[in-house]
């Protein structure tokens, strides 16, 4: 027969397992100042119109998650559009600046790079391509 449990013995493991997961919440991606963001997904996946992104300018794609630039005639860059300080998807566009709404992180479209903090850490990129004048990221 095994012995009864004390009161004291069933708080104290409860206590540690509030401890343990708070400890892997604090760790994990999109935890407060963490610095990461969710992986943008790899798959190809059609955008619209290359002709819709202003050169010298850039184009939110909601949806998607995504911001393309086209920094010069027939270039274009392409970047996740969450932002890298606390997961929050960048939901203003001024010309060749994007801003997060969440704490005002501002990152140059054509680069990916913060230009404005509280984020220090770079959208993530993810390729993009012109196929029969649709872009197509992925």
């Amino acid at each position: 027969m095994s012995e009864p449990l004390h009161r004291r013995t069933v708080l104290r493991g409860a206590a540690l397992a509030g401890i343990a997961c708070v400890g892997a919440a604090a760790c994990s991606a999109g935890g407060s100042g963490s610095g990461s963001a969710p992986k943008a997904p790899t798959q190809e996946r059609e955008l619209g119109a290359a002709s819709e992104v202003p050169v010298g300018g850039a184009k939110l794609y909601p949806d998607e998650k995504l911001v393309v630039a086209q920094p010069a005639k027939g270039k274009f860059t392409c970047f996740s559009s969450v932002c890298t300080h606390q997961g929050a998807v960048l939901n203003k566009l001024d010309k060749e600046v994007a801003t997060c709404p969440l704490h005002g992180s501002r990152f140059d479209v054509a680069t990916g790079k913060p230009v404005h903090g509280p984020a220090t850490t770079p959208l993530e990129e993810v390729p993009v391509k012109v196929k029969d004048g649709k872009l197509i990221a992925g």
